[in-house]
């Protein structure tokens, strides 16, 4: 949960994330609001995140911004054993336009390489003991 509780330092390892803010935090310092400019596929959406968190689950929504009317993305972590955990990501996109379906295959297989191996290779650098 550090690497995605640790929002400032997404952009260094999320190619996708270009800046990162966090507006406030929940009482145990984790990010509560925090304002992301992304880029995917030459298109750039700046967003306003609100996040929730549990001791293995991480949820985050989005309010209506230039190319999405919602977002809804959550993290669930899962301990198989000893130093491995499985990590599942869900997201859901309420596009504020059509988009055509071979670019939607394109930004869908981007945003889940960024989060599953961009986040695991994240951890095993910076967090693996």
């Amino acid at each position: 949960m550090d690497a995605l509780a640790d929002v400032d330092q997404v952009p260094e390892w999320s190619p996708v994330h270009k800046h990162t803010e966090v507006l406030d935090r929940h009482p145990d310092g984790r990010p509560h609001h925090v304002k992301a400019t992304f880029k995917v596929l030459g298109i750039t959406d700046n967003e306003l995140l609100e996040y929730h968190w549990g001791d293995d689950w991480m949820v985050w929504d989005a309010v209506n911004t230039f190319t999405q009317r919602g977002q809804h993305v959550e993290y669930n972590l899962t301990s198989e054993g000893e130093g491995r955990t499985r990590v599942r990501f869900d997201i859901i996109l309420d596009l504020a336009a059509p988009v055509p379906r071979f670019l939607i295959r394109r930004a869908k297989k981007i945003v889940l390489d960024v989060a599953t191996e961009s986040l695991r290779k994240r951890v095993m650098e910076k967090y693996a003991s």
